[in-house]
């Protein structure tokens, strides 16, 4: 990825997380965080990925991810007035499973060493 398109990238991602905190009132979407966006380097195309605080099963993943789903023309539409490109891409969003994964690891390693993390 060249350093614009990171740049573009870092820049989607706090937009996004902007717009789903003060625009979408989907009740599905909930408490989501942003946690990365890869941009291809055509701009056709950007994968936004989200965490959900407090979703633990299935249902509740593919509930916000159609709650996204359902506003990422929105999304799209409000970010093309606030950022000065000549494309937008289309956002197509997955699951970040990597803050779960960190803190379980996190767990495993505290019954490890007996509570013992530095």
């Amino acid at each position: 990825m060249s350093r614009r398109t990171e740049r573009i990238a870092e820049q989607l991602r706090s937009e996004i997380a902007a717009a789903i905190r003060q625009d979408v009132t989907d009740p599905r979407v909930g408490l989501v965080t942003i946690t990365r966006v890869d941009v291809s380097p055509d701009m056709s195309h950007a994968v936004v990925y989200w965490s959900g605080l407090g979703v633990d099963d299935d249902e509740g993943i593919l509930s916000i991810a159609e709650g996204l789903k359902s506003c990422a023309g929105h999304l799209r539409s409000r970010i093309a007035k606030r950022l000065s490109l000549r494309r937008i891409p289309e956002f197509r969003f997955r699951h970040d499973r990597s803050i779960e994964l960190g803190s379980h690891v996190l767990e495993v390693l505290e019954e490890v060493g007996d509570g013992e993390i530095a």
